[in-house]
């Protein structure tokens, strides 16, 4: 399931991101990795605060849709 589905407050593991290659290097900086955990804090119009690992980040929705957990 994409991001933007998983609840507030449960650790969930990235499988997969999609997109073309320069969305998944930019996402990579960020520290959105295959096998990582990440947790949503909150959302808001869509838009997604996440912890990553040790770091809040804040993306868009888009960006969200395209990392699978």
């Amino acid at each position: 399931m994409p991001l933007t589905l998983a609840s507030a407050g449960s650790p969930q593991i990235i499988k997969r991101i999609g997109g073309k290659d320069e969305t998944q290097r930019f996402l990579s900086s960020l520290g959105f990795v295959t096998g990582s955990e990440v947790t949503v804090i909150s959302e808001f119009d869509g838009n997604v605060i996440v912890n990553v690992k040790e770091s809040r980040v804040a993306i868009s929705k888009s960006m969200a849709n395209r990392i699978m957990v």
